[in-house]
């Protein structure tokens, strides 16, 4: 149930297969590499409940880093390696590291946060150092390889991407008890994708975020080979399952779109019967995309809804999809409630705020107004990912769009996912997004925003045959009235949309 054990049995069975470079990190590395940090961490006076942040590209060390706070009993937050000064100076203060560790090849962002973090104790730098780190490879030099003797579970403390405005810090409760204990996690990916110490998990996205760290670190308590992608690429995606015989793996929407607009002949050209589970989450799935999916792969495509704050988990099969296209599953972990604005329950098809009954507590860290409005206007201990939908006469639920992101036209509530998802899987869009820009008649107006997959092609004509195309498939008030075009949308690589500073752009000069 965690690296140790693993690598007492199996010790050079490989732990982690970087995709790009091919370098292998063994269960033995992985356990004596985590333990040496582990060490380091107590001898620079870190205790059970303190907090060290690290920034890492998809490195080979990652997951050591991340199973060396695990296993010290600390909080753990790991932060995109592309943030700049001021936002990865925010996460590291707010967070309150004693100890930060990041890489040679983003040095440059990492000592430029020095002055503004004066409460991390401990810097340190690998494959290189700089002014005002340590050497990680010297500090961890000779430190034992066995397990601290205060042994304990630890917990990750993950920020959001910011794509609604300022990160927050989802502080779960760390129970500080043996490793060996199963979290919620494991035991629902036990039971739904039926992982063994012989399975392969390929993971495409940037380990840094919620779903990637902790599914990654969830196969590797059972033992399997983690795969990882030192960044997606389509292609190389569908070559690595052939070349490692990947079983299971978790994607984001937008990789499904970039995969089938691959070639016919390139889609075709790997084997990928080895696979066995196709994870996906993070993001809504156009309908017309999944379909395609499990037409192509079968009926392997599993969906769960569910977020960083871990206060619900809802999941369906390809088959119960098939039934209920749409939907992002029933729960099986904590109880769904469709409510208005007053907190009142709605009945199955109508749209309101999504709140979880009974699911897992959580607070925004060091901000007590956040936590405060992720809860239900009762005071009835319920919670919200902010996000809009609605539920069927067989409890599926089918998600409309964040609450932030609903645009007021004329009085009139419109939920630009609807059009995104037309849009989307138009022949000549690479990415889209849909938002509200100001309109003196009617408050709001639809706009979209697009990627197109040639440059050459936008303008007018493809603006009006874009418009065209949705008007055909939605009610025109849904649609965009007009659209503007981008080399590349701002995208997190975890899939999501940093739609907010797109709409930014539009509302700037408006109070």
């Amino acid at each position: 149930m965690h690296p140790g054990a693993i690598a007492a049995v199996t010790p050079d069975k490989p732990a982690v297969i970087m995709a790009g470079s091919g370098r292998i990190i063994t269960y033995r590395e992985l356990d004596e590499e985590s333990n040496r940090l582990a060490h380091l961490f107590r001898a620079a006076g870190l205790r059970p409940g303190d907090h060290i942040a690290f920034m890492l590209a998809n490195h080979p060390l990652f997951l050591a880093v991340a199973w060396a706070a695990h296993r010290s009993g600390l909080y753990y937050t790991p932060i995109s390696s592309r943030l700049q000064t001021a936002e990865l100076a925010y996460i590291v203060e707010n967070c309150g590291a004693r100890a930060f560790v990041s890489s040679a090849d983003l040095a440059g962002v990492a000592t430029s946060i020095i002055d503004a973090t004066p409460g991390v104790e401990l810097r340190l730098m690998i494959d290189g150092t700089a002014g005002g780190f340590t050497s990680y490879e010297q500090a961890v030099a000779g430190r034992p390889v066995t397990p601290v003797d205060d042994e304990c579970a630890g917990a990750d403390m993950l920020y959001s991407s910011g794509t609604t405005g300022r990160p927050k810090g989802v502080k779960l409760a760390a129970t500080h008890g043996p490793l060996t204990e199963p979290g919620m996690l494991l035991k629902l990916v036990e039971a739904l994708f039926t992982p063994s110490g012989d399975s392969v998990y390929l993971s495409p996205a940037p380990l840094y975020h919620a779903a990637p760290l902790r599914y990654s670190m969830t196969f590797q308590r059972l033992g399997a080979t983690v795969v990882v992608m030192e960044r997606f690429d389509p292609e190389r995606y569908l070559q690595a399952v052939e070349q490692y015989g990947v079983t299971h793996s978790q994607l984001v929407p937008t990789m499904f779109i970039k995969m089938l607009k691959l070639p016919e002949e390139t889609r075709t050209k790997y084997d990928i019967s080895s696979l066995r589970c196709a994870i996906h989450a993070a993001a809504p799935c156009p309908v017309p995309v999944k379909e395609q999916m499990i037409d192509w792969w079968g009926p392997i495509i599993h969906e769960y809804y569910a977020g960083t704050e871990g206060n619900g988990f809802l999941y369906v099969g390809s088959e119960d999809w098939l039934q209920h296209r749409g939907t992002v599953g029933r729960s099986l972990f904590g109880i769904v409630h469709i409510c208005d604005e007053e907190g009142d329950d709605l009945p199955p098809g109508e749209r309101g705020t999504i709140y979880f009954e009974s699911g897992g507590a959580f607070e925004y860290h060091g901000d007590p107004g956040r936590t405060r409005a992720a809860q239900d206007p009762r005071g009835r201990g319920w919670t919200t990912l902010g996000d809009i939908g609605y539920l069927d006469e067989d409890g599926f639920l089918y998600l409309t769009d964040r609450r932030s992101y609903m645009i007021i036209s004329g009085g009139v509530n419109i939920y630009p996912q609807e059009a995104e998802n037309v849009l989307s899987v138009h022949p000549k869009v690479a990415d889209v997004a849909v938002f509200g820009v100001p309109d003196e008649e009617m408050g709001e107006q639809v706009k979209a925003v697009v990627e197109p997959l040639s440059m050459a092609e936008a303008g007018p004509e493809l603006e009006a045959e874009l418009i065209a195309y949705c008007r055909e498939r939605l009610a025109h008030y849904k649609c965009p009235k007009s659209v503007d075009f981008r080399p590349e949308l701002p995208r997190h690589p975890t899939g999501k949309l940093y739609k907010r500073l797109l709409r930014e752009e539009y509302w700037s000069a408006r109070t």
